[in-house]
């Protein structure tokens, strides 16, 4: 047993037991989360896909990953990650061994949907295993690690995947991929130790009583849509835009889309420690979100304008900057009552794998509108359209957010006072952790 008064454990046995096999759940869920966007030109080639069709096909993930997140979260609570997430892991290798075996459109999309909600609480069940196992001050680094396994196995979705594809077809990949998640399964069942489970609840009151605070209407009012474009367009479109437009072969298509998740790895460490840096200095989490923002949807209209600057350049720093999305879950958790953080974060990835799978069945759409040329490619001013669309929806809440800063401010303009105010000292700020508030509580999955 592991939690309050269980014996202690050495590190070793912890990141054997506990973290390791808990991670590589996350890592499977991130490398079926963008595989789509390498074998895009395989599934075409075996099944005729309008673009309306893929990026529904690819979504479908998405919807359902979203859908189970209410429900994963009380069943963490309720039985514990081991029990949970094994299930779910069989449940995930159902839906990969269906896709593997789809002929049809509405066969692939319903595995796609079953894979998604067998992957739902990857993320989930890893934060709420590390965090009855080691020491609360530990956490925010042990979080920074779990982040960094996701973006290995989103990288993984790249050019190695690519490389199977030397000695196997795309339905050898999911085929293995469903041996790997059933494996996964069994190793986390056999090795982790069993967690006497709480007895937390969520009542439809308590679900509504988040989306009613207004913190969390601030926070998702700046950073949901930005957070469903970053993960909608990197989970498929981008790799097609760098094909169709910069007119990239497949493999350096699955070489960008490698350093981009790089990029999402270095991103994600950099903005954390960014953040802390301006703690210190008594600039807020949410004036950082809000100026990585800005040059985020600043990317978008670049692309969307088809400047002069490299497209590859622009699809990593897509990637890139796209990253400064993720403080949405620390901005909630310290921004809202310490009693709906944990409901908060199920909320909120309620919220984000919505949208992005509005985002990436959107996006097929708004390209269906122009025909393919010869090639059987969408010309740029489809791409244009689609992210000149995306970051017009982003637009009115950064607006909102710089109004209700200048409102703040008053007619003197002395913001800094204000936000001065809220971190009394900077030995406050240090042994303040961002996460102090979520300790015990299932985190978002990711």
């Amino acid at each position: 047993m592991y939690g309050p008064g269980a014996p202690a454990r050495s590190g070793v046995a912890v990141f054997c037991l506990v973290f390791l096999p808990f991670a590589l759940g996350h890592y499977l869920s991130c490398l079926l989360r963008g595989v789509n966007a390498v074998l895009t030109a395989e599934l075409l080639g075996a099944i005729a896909l309008t673009p309306a069709q893929l990026g529904l096909l690819t979504s479908a993930f998405f919807l359902a990953f979203a859908l189970v997140q209410l429900p994963v979260g009380m069943a963490l609570d309720r039985y514990g990650p081991r029990t949970v997430q094994l299930w779910l892991l069989v449940l995930a290798a159902l839906g990969v061994w269906l896709f593997s075996r789809g002929h049809s459109f509405a066969e692939l999309m319903w595995a796609r949907a079953l894979m998604g909600a067998g992957l739902g609480g990857c993320f989930m069940a890893a934060v709420k295993a590390v965090s009855c196992a080691i020491a609360p001050a530990r956490l925010p680094s042990v979080h920074g690690y779990l982040i960094a396994v996701g973006g290995l196995g989103a990288a993984t979705a790249t050019m190695p995947v690519k490389l199977a594809l030397h000695y196997t077809d795309w339905r050898g990949v999911f085929l293995g991929l469903a041996l790997a998640a059933l494996f996964i399964g069994l190793l986390i069942r056999l090795l982790s130790p069993a967690m006497p489970a709480p007895t937390v609840t969520m009542s439809k009151v308590s679900v509504w009583s988040v989306y009613r605070d207004p913190a969390f209407r601030r926070t998702i009012a700046l950073i949901l849509l930005p957070h469903t474009v970053f993960f909608g367009v990197q989970g498929l479109w981008i790799g097609r835009w760098l094909a169709d437009v910069g007119g990239m072969s497949d493999d350096n298509v699955a070489y960008l889309l490698y350093l981009g998740m790089a990029a999402v790895i270095f991103g994600a460490i950099g903005m954390g420690m960014l953040t802390e840096w301006a703690g210190r200095r008594a600039i807020e989490p949410m004036q950082v979100a809000g100026a990585g923002i800005v040059l985020f949807v600043a990317v978008q209209v670049a692309m969307a304008c088809n400047v002069a600057i490299s497209l590859p350049l622009l699809s990593v720093l897509f990637t890139l900057l796209g990253t400064v999305t993720g403080l949405e879950y620390a901005i909630v958790a310290q921004s809202m009552p310490a009693s709906l953080t944990g409901r908060a974060a199920t909320c909120l990835n309620l919220l984000i794998f919505t949208g992005a799978f509005l985002v990436q069945a959107g996006f097929g759409l708004i390209l269906g509108c122009w025909p393919l040329n010869s090639q059987q490619q969408y010309p740029p001013q489809a791409y244009q359209a689609a992210f000149g669309v995306l970051a017009a929806l982003q637009l009115p809440g950064l607006a909102m957010f710089f109004i209700h800063r200048y409102r703040r401010a008053g007619p003197s303009g002395k913001m800094a006072a204000c936000t001065a105010a809220m971190i009394n000292s900077k030995e406050d700020y240090e042994t303040r952790s961002l996460w102090t508030s979520r300790q015990g509580k299932t985190g978002p999955d990711r």
